[in-house]
């Protein structure tokens, strides 16, 4: 039974892409994190790559990258934007902005705190 298990392990990290000591070392950032079992970071180091592979697979399909055979930040984001389930990635992924539209609609922000 524990030969089975310890071949299940290696299957299973064989077919992740994502190096494994980085998520540890994510993990190991937060205080309330002592340790780490392996199952887990196996399990959260998987968990993570279908979840980008997912965010990117909706935005292809949601973006202009069709045409182009790519994928763009602001695919990214407007998919973050428009999918209710991915709306918390909104403030990691905002949709970019000229700066002159920034100070544009600073100066008419402005405008309005000083009619008040």
């Amino acid at each position: 039974m524990s030969q089975n298990k310890d071949d299940l392990a290696s299957s299973n990290k064989k077919t992740i892409s994502l190096p494994i000591s980085r998520v540890r070392l994510i993990m190991k950032s937060s205080p309330d994190v002592s340790s780490i079992n392996q199952d887990a970071l196996v399990l959260t180091t998987k968990a993570t790559e279908l979840f980008v592979q997912h965010l990117a697979v909706a935005s292809f399909n949601n973006g202009s990258g069709k045409e182009t055979n790519s994928l763009s930040y602001s695919d990214l984001a407007n998919t973050a934007e428009e999918t209710e389930t991915l709306h918390f990635l909104t403030d990691i992924l905002p949709k970019k902005i000229l700066a002159r539209d920034y100070l544009t609609s600073l100066e008419d922000f402005q405008e309005e705190d000083a009619d008040f």
